[in-house]
């Protein structure tokens, strides 16, 4: 199992298409074909159902994936690590969406212009997932906020995870201007939630505040983007919870109302004893947030 063959399957995994993949790898279309069928044999399964111009995965090939991806990525930072970091590498960076809109963009500016070589790829989702994909080393670290059944750093450690606390999020309900006067969580009248879908550790909270979990009167709308969900309750049609920070950087109109329910951490979590340079220049840039400044 070369490889280079497993460069090839990801990227037709990608397009779902041989003619886009081989456009994107430089290669002709009949070796793509053939480096596909050579490891359908090496392997004894069909990776690809093809229907006419047509080709979708597998469930072998589904399963297959996630291994190409481990192994692909275990060999870049094998190289990244014997090198020294001198060939910069890839930084695969998992983040919760609130952060990546509020905390993100000068961290990673900053980054780009210190180590330029280094390519920074982004991920959003919700903070179980991520954790899962840091552990199976689909992710080399992620933004994540433990959710208050998690367990905290003793879980993550059982995971076989390190972790970091790199910033706290004052959390706030948004609500409709229509709601009455609210001093706590209970007095909330609106009866819909707008939230991430599960797995969201600010759902979580959020849920837990308002009492969702056992009753009727809740419905949760699921969501993607947190511009929607500020948009829903404007339109009076349910609330949400979200960071102050993200808040602040969106265009809510004024007569909206906040609610406090508290603060977050935001950790960055990493698989123990991984050392390879381009996360501890991350390391080294989250200690400084004085060098999170780029001058342009």
């Amino acid at each position: 199992m070369e490889m280079e063959s497993l460069t090839i399957f990801c990227a037709v995994t990608s397009e779902l298409s041989v003619t886009q993949a081989a456009a994107r790898l430089g290669r002709a279309p009949s070796s793509v074909t053939t480096r596909i069928q050579q490891l359908e044999a090496d392997i004894g399964a069909q990776l690809f159902v093809r229907t006419n111009k047509r080709m979708a995965l597998t469930a072998a090939g589904e399963r297959f994936l996630e291994y190409a991806q481990r192994l692909l990525a275990l060999a870049a930072e094998a190289r990244h690590v014997v090198t020294g970091g001198r060939e910069g590498g890839t930084l695969r960076v998992g983040s919760m969406e609130s952060t990546a809109a509020s905390r993100l963009p000068a961290l990673l500016a900053a980054y780009h212009a210190r180590y330029p070589d280094t390519r920074l790829a982004l991920s959003t989702g919700p903070s179980r997932p991520l954790i899962e994909q840091v552990r199976t080393g689909l992710l080399d670290c992620a933004f994540v906020a433990l959710p208050p059944a998690f367990g905290g750093a003793a879980t993550l450690e059982e995971l076989g995870l390190a972790s970091a606390s790199v910033w706290r999020e004052e959390l706030c309900l948004l609500l409709p201007a229509s709601e009455g006067p609210v001093r706590r969580a209970v007095d909330v009248r609106t009866r819909s939630l707008a939230a991430f879908p599960q797995g969201c550790t600010y759902r979580s909270i959020a849920e837990e505040v308002l009492g969702v979990a056992g009753s009727t009167q809740w419905r949760v709308q699921e969501l993607s983007s947190y511009h929607t969900m500020i948009a829903c309750v404007a339109a009076g049609a349910c609330v949400t919870l979200l960071p102050a920070s993200v808040l602040a950087l969106s265009d809510a109109p004024a007569t909206l109302k906040t609610l406090s329910v508290g603060q977050a951490d935001t950790l960055l979590v990493w698989r123990a004893g991984f050392d390879v340079p381009a996360f501890q220049h991350l390391l080294v840039q989250l200690s400084n947030p004085q060098e999170n400044i780029v001058n342009l």
